[in-house]
């Protein structure tokens, strides 16, 4: 009986940092990577809050090193000096302004921390919040860490380690990064310090960069001692926070997702890399029906799935080629098939441009972060893509919203790359990655009446912009996709009938 206890208390632990707290019918979050913190308040207010986006993942907010050998990379978020409110991205006033007016339209904030390590060893040594460090003795007054508090011996990560030696994996330096001993009461004190501080401004969860490369019983004790997320923000009494663990885990590895499933959430990098190859067809659409855990993928409620991320866009743990914004006609569609698909609970990638890997956001001369432009047609200037503006993309945001917990049935294909499928009686989707136009009568579930196809257009009063679609009394409609449309995609959903 006190195993059966201790089991049933284990899995309620677990479960308590899977839900990311919503607010009540919203369902996906997107990664504004390197947006400033005024941008995303304002995001939240004009576009993610009406559009019903449940949440945005943030860049690290605590102070990192400024890189200028490297002309200020994206990774040098990646390298923290100290836990203080103060990057590129705004300020401790800032942050907490963007929080609560984020939380005030819906929106939950989800914050990348920083906490297996802290920088490599430069030349330069000072951080964006006037920081300094002592590399060559492992001293980061802004926290304050010696050398005590890192691990020993010093060792870096060789890459024969991932494949046979999972202690040096989580013991030795990743890349050369300084190695926090996560062991250690006081790391582990500050560290729930840091976190407990951003539950108190209102943030909804994290996201915990190179979870592997950390001990998962260090994991739990911190993970334990983190508070309740903060009733002023609107989440309800007694809510834990949502955590979501970076595991890169493509297979072949000493070290296994399933050991982090039992504290919270996974990354799922099979998820992007196995729909990226479905759909620059290496694999065909049809054998989707199956698509979930039949595939090797965690089980739903365990994974946080993404078609691409700031890493794998870049080549980084990709395990494949992973699509982006720079195919868009097969990324919108594996987009639409996430968005779809009531599997684990989605993120979105939204970027900036880039042809170098290395290159940070859109700057000015100062190394400024420059705000991305809104244009009369909704999309992104300043050398910012916001794919979450994609009309194509927050359509689907809504479709998945408006399905809900709805099941797939009525699954449909043609043997190769046509497939369409309902989700319960309340939407339906339908997508064509062949050579050849798609034209079937296909059975919708929905109710008789006719339907704005979502994806050409968008419904606007009575009148639909793009393909209207109607449905018999049988549930049954004629569906067309020809093969040199711009989208590959058509999709409906009651909510966006025009006649009923």
């Amino acid at each position: 009986m006190m195993r059966f206890i201790l089991l049933l208390s284990a899995a309620s632990v677990a479960l308590a940092f899977k839900n990311p707290h919503y607010a009540s019918g919203r369902t996906t979050m997107v990664h504004l990577f390197e947006w400033k913190w005024d941008d995303i308040a304002a995001e939240c207010e004009r576009w993610l809050g009406p559009r019903g986006f449940g949440g945005v993942q943030v860049s690290p907010p605590n102070e990192n090193l400024v890189i200028w050998e490297r002309n200020r990379p994206w990774w040098e978020r990646y390298q923290p000096m100290s836990y203080r409110l103060v990057t590129r991205s705004g300020n401790e006033a800032q942050f907490a302004n963007m929080v609560r007016r984020c939380n005030n339209v819906g929106v939950r904030i989800y914050v990348d921390a920083i906490i297996n390590h802290m920088t490599g060893t430069w030349r330069e040594n000072v951080g964006t919040g006037g920081s300094t460090a002592n590399f060559g003795q492992w001293s980061y007054p802004g926290v304050p860490y010696g050398r005590n508090d890192f691990n020993w011996p010093q060792c870096v990560i060789q890459p024969s380690d991932y494949r046979n030696n999972p202690t040096r994996v989580r013991n030795c330096e990743l890349s050369g990064l300084k190695d926090l001993n996560q062991a250690s009461e006081y790391v582990r004190q500050m560290i729930v310090n840091y976190m407990n501080r951003l539950i108190d401004m209102g943030v909804a969860g994290f996201r915990i960069d190179a979870a592997k490369h950390m001990w998962p019983r260090d994991l739990r004790v911190i993970y334990d001692r983190l508070r309740n997320l903060n009733t002023g923000h609107g989440f309800p009494s007694g809510a834990r926070p949502y955590i979501f663990q970076e595991v890169i885990d493509l297979g072949g590895e000493a070290i296994s997702r399933d050991e982090y499933t039992p504290l919270a959430a996974v990354t799922e990098f099979r998820f992007g890399m196995e729909l990226s190859r479905a759909f620059t067809g290496g694999n065909q659409l049809r054998w989707l029906v199956n698509w979930g855990p039949q595939w090797g993928l965690l089980a739903s409620a365990d994974a946080l799935t993404f078609i691409d991320n700031h890493d794998n866009q870049r080549g980084h743990g990709a395990g494949g080629n992973i699509l982006s914004y720079k195919r868009a006609k097969q990324y919108k569609g594996a987009i639409a098939f996430m968005l779809a698909h009531p599997y684990g609970k989605p993120q979105l990638m939204s970027s900036f441009d880039f042809h170098d890997t290395e290159a940070g956001p859109p700057m000015d001369r100062s190394g400024n972060i420059i705000s991305p432009s809104i244009n009369s047609d909704n999309s992104c200037g300043n050398g910012w893509i916001c794919e979450h503006r994609w009309r194509q993309i927050a359509s689907m945001v809504v479709f998945r919203n408006h399905a809900a917990n709805a099941a797939v049935s009525n699954w449909w294909d043609n043997g190769s790359n046509q497939i369409a499928f309902c989700r319960g009686n309340r939407g339906f989707v339908a997508f064509n990655n062949n050579n050849w136009d798609l034209n079937q009568t296909l059975q919708t579930c929905l109710p008789a009446g006719s339907y704005c196809d979502i994806i050409s257009g968008e419904k606007s009063g009575n009148r639909c912009t793009g393909k209207t679609v109607t449905v018999g009394g049988d549930g049954r409609a004629h569906i067309s996709i020809g093969a040199n449309e711009f989208d590959m995609i058509l999709a409906i959903h009651t909510g966006a009938a025009s006649r009923l």
